[in-house]
């Protein structure tokens, strides 16, 4: 088996264009902008970014990806990584205190439990970007986008693959459901390619995601 390392994080800045975006506001005015500030008031400093990940060999042909430990057939995926000999699997969540408010605040205000949501998807992908960051200064090398399982024609039970090899209940505290559902709600799996400057390829996570009416697509 592969080693599988754990990382924590300090609180990254909130990004208010980013939740309001997640929460379907089009138009902002006073009351949108004061829930979302006394909702942020609330969650600061209540969350835990936690990550695992591991680094693999990587051997592509057609649309099948070899990592070793496993293989997963996706044409997306194999887009994605193409031209890469390594990739890392990466497991990552905020914790559990962000479904608590949703949880409580679905019963008595709706529409802060809709801003909580969109708080928890921003902390997430803040998360994600904080570690792809690191990783690159750390390691010298770029990152392709982060794909992950559910993402263009990428099944999700290949959720169970990413489980097993990174261990998640045990290293960051998520778990898996039998529909592939995680718990914190708040949590996400990914694959990264690793390739050198002069293979970069700068696209979009979304540009191989098949669902082109998807309110939070990004430009591409």
């Amino acid at each position: 088996m592969s080693i599988v390392l754990t990382k924590s994080f300090k609180e990254p800045p909130f990004c208010k264009k980013e939740i309001l975006r997640y929460a379907g506001c089009k138009t902002i005015d006073s009351n949108i902008e004061e829930l979302l500030n006394s909702c942020i008031k609330e969650a600061e400093k209540r969350f835990t970014y936690k990550v695992c990940y591991t680094q693999l060999d990587l051997n592509i042909s057609d649309d099948v990806c070899d990592f070793g430990l496993f293989s997963v057939k996706s044409e997306g995926l194999a887009a994605n990584l193409r031209n890469c000999k390594k990739a890392i699997l990466c497991g990552a969540t905020v914790g559990v205190e962000i479904d608590r408010f949703i949880s409580k605040y679905s019963r008595i205000s709706p529409s802060k439990a809709i801003m909580f949501q969109a708080i928890g998807t921003e902390r997430i992908e803040k998360l994600c970007d904080a570690f792809c960051d690191d990783f690159e200064k750390e390691n010298g090398v770029f990152l392709k986008p982060r794909f992950s399982p559910g993402y263009s024609d990428l099944s999700l039970t290949t959720q169970k693959e990413l489980f097993r090899i990174l261990d998640c209940p045990k290293n960051i505290g998520v778990s898996l459901s039998d529909n592939m559902l995680m718990s914190p709600s708040k949590a996400v799996t990914f694959f990264c390619g690793i390739t050198d400057s002069t293979d970069k390829v700068v696209l979009n996570k979304c540009s191989h995601c098949s669902k082109h009416d998807c309110q939070f697509r990004g430009k591409i």
